[in-house]
């Protein structure tokens, strides 16, 4: 039903509801003339669908709520990010592979990883490996692409060019004051995976979760790879992995106005690093060692309906432990780095639809290393946002300034030098008919600032870099409704999009060695379609229909004299996308998910020995559950990359072929 027709139905039942109610008073206090008896009018249920938030942003916004990626059939949640468009997933192969995300090309660095409301980060590499995080407690992941209508937000989350949010399952004891999940994954290559979920309720303003999870596989699957003209049959060696996870939460309602959150988190894996397989040699043995610990605190104050405030507080620690037995010689080398992070965001609204946010941050970073000639880099950063928001029936403005002050000391040689930056953002969505159509446009001007490895990793560090800007320009528009009476509801949006990329950190070689330089120029011109439906053919069976299409031309305009002029940059394919089908019965549910990718390059060249093949990924997915009182059973069952092809995402680092897995899910 549109949301036209819901309004119009709200308000006649209304209006019978203010006339009708004084003849019912009266009905009660007289007799029926007719048959001296009270007539009780039959409760009248008018059910619509709520346009989805993705539908109203001025920005690009994508969300999975756990219904859809489990249907999907996804296992972490690199799998299930692999189903929003304009979304590259660099894999390295394998469950113990390293997983990065980068949105629209722009990189994995430039992509903010956002956990319960605070940020991720690596002040050493820039990049957040996903595949650390575990799908079992999360109940949504959403992307937006620039920056977000929301202004009740820490600064650091408008300080990067794209945002992936992932919110944990927040437990609901409305009917029980306790609660216990156990769920176990068991598959191919050695996978198991048992977790554990509890929640209590403690008394009337507490309540505490607790979850952790064990992960193991040996990762030794056969592959077929072509290299060249030699075709190689082999198994895929050191891609094992052992990780353990664990999470507190700590929940309590202090007043009626006042919420306080505390969380802790624990994770600690060992794993092989499957290395590049060149000319027959699957030979790897470099392993890496994690170990992360954070505690963080938000506490929320709501003064008033239109004035609160939040402050959250967070401590990060990070060590990693890289060693190779390389026929050079063996290296072991080690790594600590921590962050100490404060914010505090006030949001008021003065008037019905107008808000406005100032939020404050302040950020100290630091990295030592058993590296030669380490710097012991510290860096204390400054972030402060004002942002504003205008909602009327029809139109919804956003406007954000963010100012950034970093400062850096070193122990030893020369610190990177002060930087001072404003960076602002603005979007915009305009529904111009009462139908479900709306239009976007959105700007933002962002950078992000060279890692502690661009600036000191060795003698390829350069500490006189500027930090690497990127302006995005979208315009789009999104759809949602239900055209006709078969179909439950009809979601789409398209979006046409520009980045420009300059002072591109790169590393360029100089008369003895490489070095990390600003001297790249990226331009990107793409399209991004989304489109989900559902509809129920006959009273047993319910559709849902999802895809995405992107096409992305990200182009190197560093030098019109160069090679490689107007080439596709590297590992950014020019078309891509995603589609599922389920079935949906009351005795199980049927779902088939595609991932495609058109050919990509390796290098900055796109020559034949550069190119990589496209691929395409098929899987299916099998699931009931089984409920009995207040127990509940969920069963699904996996069959992914149905083809069995060893396809690449990163050069020499051959997927998985066709691999299975089963999920039992026990809720009490």
């Amino acid at each position: 039903m549109g949301n036209h027709h819901l309004a119009c139905k709200l308000w006649v039942c209304a209006l019978c509801t203010g006339f009708l109610l004084p003849l019912t008073g009266a009905a009660q206090t007289a007799t029926d003339t007719i048959g001296s008896k009270v007539h009780r009018l039959q409760d009248v249920t008018v059910k619509g669908r709520r346009t989805p938030p993705p539908a109203l942003a001025g920005s690009p916004l994508q969300q999975l709520q756990r219904a859809e990626w489990m249907r999907l059939g996804a296992l972490d949640v690199s799998d299930a990010v692999r189903h929003f468009s304009g979304v590259s997933v660099k894999d390295y192969g394998g469950i113990g592979g390293l997983k990065t995300v980068s949105v629209r090309s722009l990189g994995a660095a430039h992509t903010a990883i956002c956990y319960d409301g605070v940020a991720v980060s690596d002040c050493q590499s820039g990049q957040v490996d996903i595949s650390r995080f575990s799908l079992d407690n999360v109940s949504l992941l959403s992307l937006s692409i620039g920056q977000s209508d929301g202004l009740f937000l820490p600064a650091k989350l408008f300080a990067s060019a794209g945002t992936l949010t992932i919110e944990t399952v927040r437990p609901d004891f409305t009917s029980h004051t306790t609660q216990l999940g156990a769920r176990i994954k068991t598959g191919s290559f050695g996978l198991f995976n048992p977790s554990l979920t509890v929640a209590r309720k403690l008394g009337n303003r507490w309540s505490l979760s607790a979850s952790g999870d064990y992960l193991r596989a040996d990762g030794a699957y056969p592959f077929r790879l072509r290299n060249g003209g030699q075709l190689i049959a082999s198994k895929r060696a050191n891609s094992d992995i052992e990780s353990y996870r664990a999470e507190v939460n700590l929940f309590a309602a202090l007043t009626p106005r006042q919420n306080l959150q505390a969380k802790v988190y624990l994770f600690d894996s060992e794993r092989g690093l499957p290395g590049s397989v060149v000319y027959d040699n699957p030979y790897a043995a470099e392993r890496l060692t994690d170990r992360n610990y954070f505690a963080q605190l938000r506490y929320e104050n709501r003064f008033s309906p239109r004035m609160k405030m939040q402050a959250v507080a967070k401590y990060n620690y990070s060590w990693n432990r890289d060693a190779d037995d390389r026929s050079s010689g063996l290296t072991d080398d080690r790594f600590r780095q921590t962050e100490t992070y404060l914010s505090a965001t006030l949001w008021a609204e003065p008037l019905k639809g107008w808000s406005f946010s100032l939020a404050q941050d302040g950020v100290y970073n630091d990295l030592s290393t058993t590296l030669r000639n380490c710097q012991y880099p510290e860096r204390f950063t400054s972030l402060t946002v004002v942002a504003a928001h205008v909602q009327t029936p029809r139109l919804s403005v956003t406007a954000s300034l963010l100012n950034t002050y970093l400062t850096e000391t070193v122990r030893t040689g020369e610190a990177a030098p002060d930087r001072k930056r404003l960076s602002p953002s603005a979007s915009v969505s305009w529904k111009p008919f009462d139908a479900g159509l709306r239009l976007r446009a959105s700007y933002k001007d962002i950078f992000r600032v060279p890692t502690f490895n661009d600036l000191y990793y060795l003698l390829i560090g350069n500490s006189r870099l500027k930090p690497e800007n990127t302006r995005q320009f979208n315009f789009g528009t999104t759809w949602s409704g239900s055209p006709c009476k078969w179909l439950d509801f009809l979601d789409a949006s398209a979006d046409v999009y520009y980045n420009r990329v300059t002072d591109k950190i790169v590393a360029m070689p100089t008369l003895f060695v490489w070095k990390m330089m600003n001297v790249g120029k990226v331009e990107t011109l793409g399209l991004d379609v989304n489109l989900s439906t559902a509809f129920r053919p006959c009273a047993l069976l319910k559709v849902y229909l999802s895809g995405t299409y992107n096409w992305m031309q990200a182009e190197d305009v560093t030098d019109r004299a160069s090679k490689v002029w107007r080439n596709q940059i590297a590992y950014t394919p020019r078309h891509s996308g995603s589609g599922s089908c389920t079935l949906e019965t009351p005795w199980a549910n049927l779902s088939y998910q595609l991932l495609y990718a058109s050919e990509r390059y390796r290098m900055a060249q796109n020559t034949a020995d550069n190119r990589i093949a496209p691929y395409t990924d098929h899987g299916l997915t099998l699931s009931r559950h089984f409920r009995w009182g207040r127990h509940g059973l969920h069963v699904q069952l996996d069959a992914l990359n149905l083809s069995n092809k060893n396809y690449e995402i990163v050069r020499f680092y051959p997927m998985p072929g066709r691999n299975y897995k089963i999920t039992l899910n026990y809720q009490l």
